[in-house]
């Protein structure tokens, strides 16, 4: 183990944190630099579930299992599939003793941020460019500041990485998917018909090229997703998103139980354009850089495996640099791994937001579900 090395990690999400806080935990300086003027800047996105081999081991690794522990939600990993009609095709009733509890992406950051010392995380520090200084070195250019030299800088900085030209020249596609979302508050006290609706973790709704996903999130939230397949451009002049309510003009017929998830729903909607980089996605090693997370191997949220994918990363780079005294050597090992272990991960997804709104959508949901939760 180098503990002389200086490490810059860009972008302070869960993969970021992870690598930050095991090699912390080693004895090594770290710097995180991330964009956000702090940690509530803005809501970090919905419930996720961590698997026990990525996920969770990586939080092991961390030290992080007992404060893994206060914050999961072993009552929430249920799932719903239901039809356009209202009529539930399928539930697997919430497993407790389930491998994969659900987790709220911000109580996540904040039990990695706790993790960490004072002054670890740079925040305000948005990253325009990185240069190199020689001898496999790299600074950082923040405006006017620069940061450095640090001898490996790792891209964590999500979809549309910084760091990624340095190293790759493919961009992030859109994968034909815009998803609406819009949240609930307060459901089993204000909206109990909702909430039996829902159930204890998933509810997937299909039908008629269109498709809604409705998770449970803590504190009796719902965070629901309207999913169409339409152009980049078509949200702009088609849905309101100061109205929730708007959402019922694009689901006429449907069942009215589910159209009151828009008539209870926050009035702010927000847009989400969904991409991907191409499954098998690699890179020239490249002295003093890499990459881990989405700036690595973007996918569709379809499969669960981007944020449990990018903390196996962060596990998997930080066991490198601890055992390997060669810093170049290190990453090497870690990205000629990395590369084979997501493509199973990386080409499910794609699958995944390829048959999402086919015309037989309904059926591949229906026997997704059967195979990978019913009980064998």
């Amino acid at each position: 183990m180098n503990t002389s090395l200086r490490i810059a990690i860009v972008g302070a999400g869960p993969g970021g944190l992870t690598l930050a806080r095991i090699l912390h935990r080693h004895g090594m300086t770290v710097s995180v630099f991330e964009r956000e003027s702090g940690p509530f800047e803005r809501p970090q996105g919905g419930t996720l579930d961590l698997h026990a081999e990525s996920g969770q081991l990586s939080l092991r690794r961390a030290g992080l299992e007992d404060a893994f522990k206060r914050i999961a939600r072993y009552e929430d990993q249920g799932s719903r599939l239901m039809n356009h009609h209202g009529h539930l095709l399928y539930e697997a009733p919430n497993p407790e003793a389930g491998e994969r509890p659900e987790v709220d992406r911000t109580a996540l950051r904040q039990a990695l941020l706790d993790s960490l010392p004072l002054g670890c995380v740079n925040w305000g520090a948005g990253i325009d460019a990185v240069d190199p200084v020689g001898d496999g070195r790299w600074t950082l250019h923040q405006g006017a500041l620069t940061h450095g030299p640090f001898d490996l800088v790792v891209g964590s900085d999500g979809a549309w990485s910084k760091v990624r030209p340095l190293l790759s020249h493919y961009q992030p596609q859109y994968s034909g998917l815009t998803f609406i979302e819009f949240g609930i508050d307060e459901v089993d006290n204000l909206h109990p018909p909702i909430a039996r609706l829902v159930g204890r973790g998933k509810l997937d709704i299909d039908g008629e090229a269109r498709s809604i996903i409705v998770q449970r999130n803590a504190n009796a939230h719902l965070r629901g997703y309207a999913v169409f397949r339409v152009p980049t451009d078509w949200a702009a002049s088609h849905i309101d998103l100061s109205c929730a309510a708007s959402l019922k003009t694009h689901f006429e017929g449907w069942h009215p139980d589910i159209l009151a998830l828009f008539d209870a729903a926050n009035a702010q909607l927000e847009c989400r354009h969904i991409h991907a980089l191409p499954v098998g996605h690699r890179w020239a090693h490249r002295p003093g850089l890499t990459l881990i997370g989405d700036a690595a191997h973007l996918m569709s949220p379809f499969g669960g495996e981007g944020v449990n994918a990018a903390m196996l990363d962060a596990a998997e780079l930080a066991q490198h640099l601890l055992k390997t005294p060669d810093c170049s050597q290190a990453v090497q090992a870690y990205e000629n791994h990395m590369f084979e272990r997501v493509m199973p991960a990386a080409q499910g997804s794609a699958e995944g937001a390829a048959t999402q709104l086919s015309h037989d959508s309904l059926a591949l949901s229906l026997a997704h579900l059967h195979h990978h939760l019913t009980p064998q």
